[in-house]
């Protein structure tokens, strides 16, 4: 194009489709031919000096520019790019050839402002992580493309419905495909052609639809205007225009300068930042909630990225990734599916195989009619698990530089895929990334969660899972208000919390996470807070909540190297309190208060037992005198609560399923012996007592996690009582008990349910067993088969590093036998 041309059609208008590779084409192709002096894109002009870093090559997409109110940086909104977004390609080819690059769509300052109004007249959530104002603003908008958020709440009219009907197709994403994402740019003799068709569209829709119930459209319309007709006096007409396809027809029509800025008067304004963010495949997708993003973003980037032969370079990445998974493809395979695609897309009418065609085929072919290796590939090649970097040159928070160094020293990259992490708190370098993860927690950025840690249940490993979101820099910047670094940030935060806490539990929790974290500072506040808190709190179930957690911390000090002394203490009173006001607030509850109780009296056994063990371990590591007495203190503590549970399991006031909670422990722990607990039952089982309390006995004796299931197989006086006695339940109150009596058995596992089953079926006590031998177990021998244990013999040695020996078995002054036997 000449410069008389310039003057004769005036800027050069690109109509695009956001996220559209076939628009990305078609744009590098146009500024090619062009050669324009300055390129303007459809985008926040704050985001002006950012382009350079564009540059960078550390910059890959994809990647989105953030805005967020300073004051307010919740308030945010994103800009997304991929490398074949059509102002990505504009933004890269303006670098190449050091072209100015400006952005001129409504500045983010009212953007954000905007919404701000919005939330206070209708108390939505415009602008929030999910970047729901992009749409309104600009390079992820509405526009060219697909709805965003707000079409589904207004009327608005999708230009891509619209033309896709016209022309006889119910699909518009096929509709596109066809008349665009399968055109060859570089093959086209005039390649302004296909953006002037597209403006004469848009215009028929324009004169049809008005503004298509886009409100805001006039006035980001009004000032695009009057950014273009600033560049025009500044460059002259040799300026292109890269924007959604729907806002050409207005960039092209007359209106004066007193009307745009007419439309522009008395914006709302927001003090605002804005920087580059990574991002991921996942956010361009619909499917993650980002409402102006496309259906399939790794397959929109191969057809921008294919040189040559698309389908038949996508169904090689597909075999390849199926391969990887331990299916069987072959190259014939492929050839197959290649075949299939097009046969398909020959049936449809279509001038190439589309998504459609080709995941069709992969279906039939690859997956042999399975969705789930289909559902695989859609997953990690039709959207993708990309997560696109920014260099460090971009601006920042410093909370968000130091979460960055953070990550650098503890080799701990941010991933879009979701992954597991294996922590062992003994290394360093683990304890340091634990660190860092409870601390973010702390800060509401839930970059990682803690998962079930697999072969060890020790305080010394940990299991996250682990993943990266883009929101999560928002999260970021909104907690730069509490600190510059990740742990002065947290600690902030911590101490902030501790003092707003209005539940005891949520201190206690809170102390659990400090010590997690690694927040001494935060430490002291958190336990005058928690001190306070429990003086002042009277409710058992309050207390009964907050002491396990608070018990737990205290696990922590011999692996992570914290002083928990005054948690000792906090805790210690605690179980106290506990103690002397459980047996009175226990008397008279309903059932589903009962039922809560009984969740608190099992919290509070297990946090007993864990500050018993605490004390022992806190012991070793003083002088003899102290341990001794922590031990003494700790089993005197343990003697109270028991003392607690025989009182609970003798008031007749007391429910059912907590009273055969209590005698449940108490035979557990040695308290009560197998023929008390027997006669404890006998009488509560008597035909004096209601069936439902009865009922509600034998739940909380046996019910549960406590494996109540294997005590009723291998103890047969305890399953003849409840035989006799559930077999003796009078019929019309037979049904009352019986759902308790489901919910009890139905915890079982199957082989534990299969084998009361048969002892019912056989009749307790009637087990077969020779003279003067034990009564067996069903699926075991009456005694230990000794030719079957020395078989471990050889491996038991070479364990131990003992040497070898002759007939060890036999040897009785062999020392070695001694070992064997005891393990034996």
């Amino acid at each position: 194009m000449t410069d008389s041309a310039w003057e004769r059609t005036g800027p050069l208008l690109l109509g695009v489709r956001h996220h559209g590779p076939g628009s990305a084409r078609a744009v590098r192709a146009a500024l090619d031919a062009a050669r324009p002096r300055a390129v303007l894109i459809e985008g926040p002009p704050e985001a002006d000096a950012l382009i350079p870093l564009a540059a960078d090559p550390e910059m890959r997409p994809p990647v989105a520019l953030l805005a967020h109110a300073v004051d307010e940086p919740g308030r945010s909104a994103f800009w997304p790019l991929a490398d074949f977004s059509p102002e990505w390609v504009a933004v890269r080819w303006a670098l190449e050839h050091e072209v100015p690059a400006r952005f001129i769509d409504l500045p983010a300052t009212h953007t954000l402002a905007w919404g701000r109004e919005e939330d206070t007249a209708a108390d939505g959530d415009e602008a929030g992580a999910d970047g729901a104002e992009a749409d309104e603003a600009g390079a992820d908008g509405a526009a060219g493309g697909a709805g965003g958020p707000d079409a589904e709440r207004l009327m608005r009219v999708d230009p891509l419905a619209a033309l896709a009907e016209a022309a006889g197709y119910d699909d518009p994403e096929r509709w596109w495909e066809d008349v665009v994402e399968h055109r060859d740019a570089a093959g086209e003799r005039d390649v302004f052609a296909p953006f002037a068709a597209v403006e004469e569209a848009m215009g028929a829709l324009r004169e049809t639809y008005g503004a298509g119930g886009r409100d805001r459209d006039p006035v980001r319309e009004a000032h695009m205007r009057l950014r273009l007709r600033a560049a025009q006096r500044e460059f002259g007409e040799a300026v292109a225009v890269v924007c959604g396809a729907w806002h050409v027809p207005a960039l092209r029509a007359k209106s004066s300068v007193a009307a745009d800025k007419e439309l522009l008067k008395g914006l709302p304004k927001v003090r605002t930042d804005m920087t580059w963010v990574p991002w991921t495949n996942r956010r361009l997708a619909r499917a993650s909630g980002y409402g102006a993003g496309i259906d399939s973003p790794g397959w929109y980037g191969h057809l921008f990225r294919a040189p040559d032969r698309p389908v038949e370079r996508w169904l090689t990445r597909v075999a390849g990734l199926l391969r990887e998974e331990d299916r069987i493809v072959s190259s014939a395979h492929v050839i197959e599916a290649v075949r299939l695609a097009e046969t398909l897309a020959v049936m449809r009418g279509r001038p190439l195989p589309g998504l459609g065609e080709t995941t069709d085929a992969v279906r039939a072919v690859l997956c042999e009619g399975s969705d789930v290796p289909l559902a695989l590939v859609h997953d990690r090649l039709v959207v993708g698990d990309v997560l696109g970097e920014v260099p460090e040159a971009a601006p920042a928070v410093p909370l968000q530089r130091d979460l960055a160094r953070e990550q650098r020293r503890l080799r701990l990259k941010p991933e879009a895929l979701e992954r597991e992490l294996e922590l062992d708190l003994r290394k360093e370098t683990d304890a340091g990334r634990s660190r860092l993860l409870h601390r973010l927690r702390l800060l509401g950025v839930g970059w990682g969660e803690p998962a079930e840690s697999r072969g060890s249940t020790g305080t010394f490993r940990e299991t996250w899972r682990l993943r990266w979101e883009p929101e999560l820099s928002v999260r970021v910047a909104e907690a730069g208000v509490w600190g510059t670094t990740v742990e002065g940030a947290a600690t902030a935060r911590a101490e902030a919390d501790a003092v707003q806490a209005r539940a005891l539990a949520e201190v206690t929790a809170l102390a659990e996470h400090c010590l997690l974290a690694g927040l001494p500072e935060a430490l002291p506040v958190v336990m005058r807070a928690l001190a306070d808190r429990a003086a002042l709190d009277t409710d058992v179930g309050h207390l009964a909540q907050a002491l396990p957690a608070l018990v737990r911390s205290l696990r922590y000090g011999d692996v992570r190297g914290t002083d928990t002394g005054a948690l000792a203490e906090v805790a210690a009173g605690l179980a106290e309190r506990v103690f002397v006001g459980l047996p009175p607030v226990c008397a008279a509850l309903d059932a589903d208060a009962a039922e809560e109780m009984r969740g608190h009296v099992d919290a509070v056994h297990t946090a007993v037992g864990l500050l018993g063990e605490t004390g022992s371990v806190a012991g070793s590591e003083t002088a003899a005198g102290t341990a001794q007495g922590s031990e003494s203190g700790h089993r005197d503590l343990r003697r109270r609560w028991r003392a607690v549970l025989r009182t609970l399991s003798g008031r007749d006031t007391v429910p059912g399923v907590l009273r055969g909670r209590a005698v449940r422990i108490l035979l557990d722990e040695g308290e009560l012996g197998p023929p008390e607990a027997a006669r404890l039952m006998g009488l509560v089982l008597s035909p004096g007592t209601p069936p439902a309390d009865a009922a509600a006995w034998i739940e909380g004796f046996v019910g549960g996690n406590g494996g109540g299931g294997m005590l009723l197989v291998h103890d047969e006086r305890l399953l003849a009582l409840v035989d006799t006695w559930l077999t003796g339940v009078p019929a019309d109150a037979f049904t009352d008990v019986l759902p308790l009596l489901r919910r009890t058995f139905s915890a079982y596992e199957p082989g534990v349910r299969r084998t009361l089953g048969e002892l019912v079926c056989r009749g307790p006590g009637e087990r077969t067993q020779g003279p003067g031998q034990a009564a067996a177990i069903p699926g075991f021998g009456a005694e230990a088969d000794t030719e079957r244990a020395d078989a471990v013999l050889p491996v038991l040695r070479l364990l131990l590093g003992l040497g070898e020996t002759k007939d060890e078995t036999k040897d009785d002054t062999n020392p070695d036998n001694d070992l064997v036997g005891a393990g034996r």
